[in-house]
């Protein structure tokens, strides 16, 4: 059974994810095309499956190296926070509009990080806490995972994948 959402695509009574985006001062970006040999986006019933994406904007990779020896915590939440915006932009273009989302599944959060760094949640929390400012408690709360890599692509600070269940059309 579908939840009843306003026109918007909000849950009732609630702002939608644009006027959230917006009030934030933010934009989507447009679209990064894959660098290998796999689709940004998998939609597979009301499950949309999104690869990886990183801290990069339109001049390329912003964080750049590994939290806890070339980045702060504070660089490696800012980092999480970016990649999830190239996620909901890839989200997008798979769904056609962000007010179909009905619920963030799963995060998974793959940090760049020195060997003895150990903060792998608090750098991730800069993806789950930006869904929660988007999407709200009841939309952006998620099952998550934050782990440590010895390396990344590129040397990107982190790495991000989601799973969103989306309103059928």
């Amino acid at each position: 059974m579908s939840e009843a959402r306003p026109s918007d695509g909000s849950p009732a009574g609630g702002v939608g994810p644009y006027q959230r985006l917006t009030a934030l001062g933010l934009t989507l970006p447009p679209p990064r095309p894959p660098v290998a040999n796999f689709r940004p986006a998998v939609v597979e019933g009301d499950l949309v499956f999104l690869s990886g994406q990183g801290p990069v904007d339109a001049t390329g990779i912003v964080f750049k190296g590994k939290v806890g020896t070339d980045l702060t915590l504070e660089d490696g939440y800012k980092a999480a926070r970016l990649t999830t915006l190239n996620l909901l932009s890839a989200l997008e273009v798979a769904v056609g509009s962000l007010e179909r989302v009905r619920r963030i599944v799963k995060v998974l959060g793959m940090v760049n990080a020195a060997p003895d760094f150990t903060a792998h949640p608090p750098v991730i929390n800069g993806c789950s806490d930006f869904l929660i400012e988007v999407f709200g408690e009841a939309i952006g709360a998620h099952a998550r995972s934050a782990v440590g890599m010895g390396s990344l692509p590129g040397q990107i600070a982190v790495e991000i994948e989601m799973i969103v269940a989306v309103h059928r059309d």
